[in-house]
């Protein structure tokens, strides 16, 4: 009898215990990255730069690569050719002639002073590297020496008049050689998969920041870095041309530079599988090409299995009448599911106060939006760990109706090419993923 009774009392020693370890390392996840977001909303709020004068402008060229039906290509052009940038042109590399962009970019310049677009089509796609890197590296070849910077942006990005000299501004200190924005959801008619997505692109591009992360949808990159090292080649290689770029750039002395006034708008909305998809695509290419690919990992896997266990440990103190354990378990998951959606209103702020500033609208969140978003952003965590494991073990991806096969050391192998309408499309709500 005293033996049962020891080990009952050993078994709830340990059971306290963990409940201990696990309220605190929930508390210590707080306290990180509340830590980080304090230090991203700051510079958002205190980010002031003069714009360079139009006598300090060097040539600019802007490169787009199109692929397939983008709901809000002809903004993005209307915004490309009404840029205050004084010296730029714009080089659009349309993947196919019978590509569906082909029609969109011919009725969006029709009656446009379209002197600065420069058309091209994807001449040899290469099986080495992805067609967005293909029709970069094409665009680029064909530049001009006259040209001092190129600026890189997706179709769904939606440029203000002062965008381009933003990038060419961030990018004059000859210590820079590649300036970058980054994203940020403000869905029209959100849906809960797009909240989903909001709530992860909020903690995701917090991590951008910090781990010098750089976004290929608003970038700039000076021309003397492919002449001084052997990017060019190593885009020809690879699936993803952004987040390859920081390391690049440190190995030849250059920083990345993030400029906090080019949190760009993406007003999209999209449905579960397209927003699995696209947050396993980013995961990969944080796999294949940035060394803080460890860290990405380790905190995937801290705060979803910290929360979870907690969760579990909680019911189990409960169901064994060990209801210290089941009150430390429960409110350090309650004080962490708080704790991080405490975190989204000073972001949401200041990202607003960015883009009211260039005259965008930015009330999206209604009362009843802001409620979905307490409940959704607990499910975000899961979401986002089952497309972490699924990045981890992905040897094939499908990217706009092509399949690349990837390799060990970020090699990549595009299976084979098929023009955008012969491909399987995917679903239309989610293209600009």
């Amino acid at each position: 009898m005293p033996s049962v009774l020891s080990a009952i009392l050993n078994r709830s020693r340990q059971l306290i215990t963990l409940a201990y370890i696990l309220f605190w390392t929930l508390v210590t996840l707080v306290v990180v990255q509340g830590l980080l977001v304090l230090g991203f909303v700051w510079r958002l709020l205190h980010f002031r730069r003069e714009l360079l004068p139009d006598e300090a402008c060097r040539k600019g060229a802007v490169i787009l690569s199109l692929r397939g039906g983008d709901p809000f290509l002809e903004k993005c052009i209307s915004g490309l050719l009404a840029q205050d940038y004084p010296n730029y042109e714009v080089h659009v590399v349309v993947d196919h002639p019978d590509d569906p962009a082909n029609a969109t970019l011919s009725d969006s310049l029709a009656g446009c002073d379209s002197s600065k677009v420069h058309l091209q089509f994807l001449d040899h796609p290469r099986d080495t590297c992805s067609l967005k890197c293909s029709s970069v590296v094409q665009a680029v070849k064909s530049l001009d020496e006259s040209v001092e910077f190129i600026a890189q942006l997706d179709a769904d990005t939606i440029p203000h008049a002062t965008w381009l000299r933003e990038l060419a501004t961030a990018i004059s200190d000859d210590r820079v050689g590649a300036a970058t924005g980054n994203r940020w959801y403000m869905p029209e008619d959100p849906s809960m998969a797009s909240l989903i997505r909001y709530a992860w692109n909020a903690a995701a591009i917090v991590q951008m920041y910090w781990y010098r992360i750089a976004w290929g949808g608003t970038l700039a990159v000076k021309t003397r870095v492919f002449r001084e090292t052997d990017l060019l080649d190593k885009w020809s290689n690879a699936f993803c041309e952004d987040t390859m770029l920081y390391t690049q750039l440190k190995r030849a002395g250059f920083r990345l530079e993030f400029v906090p006034s080019l949190m760009m708008i993406n007003r999209e909305d999209c449905d579960l599988a397209g927003y699995f998809r696209w947050v396993r695509r980013q995961l990969l290419t944080a796999r294949l090409y940035h060394p803080a690919w460890g860290a990405v990992v380790g905190h995937g896997v801290l705060t979803t299995l910290s929360p979870l266990l907690a969760l579990v440990l909680a019911v189990v103190g409960l169901i064994a009448g060990q209801h210290e354990v089941a009150a430390w378990c429960f409110v350090g998951v309650v004080f962490y599911q708080l704790a991080v959606t405490v975190m989204l209103p000073p972001m949401e702020y200041s990202v607003r106060r960015i883009a009211a500033a260039r005259g965008e609208p930015t009330r999206w969140l209604t009362l009843w939006n802001t409620l979905k978003c307490t409940f959704v952003i607990a499910g975000t965590q899961y979401v986002y760990c089952a497309a972490l494991c699924s990045a981890i073990r992905l040897r094939v991806v499908d990217w706009r109706g092509v399949k690349y096969e990837i390799h060990a050391q970020g090699r990549v192998k595009l299976v084979e090419y098929k023009p955008y309408e012969s491909a399987e499309k995917e679903d239309q709500k989610a293209v600009s993923l």
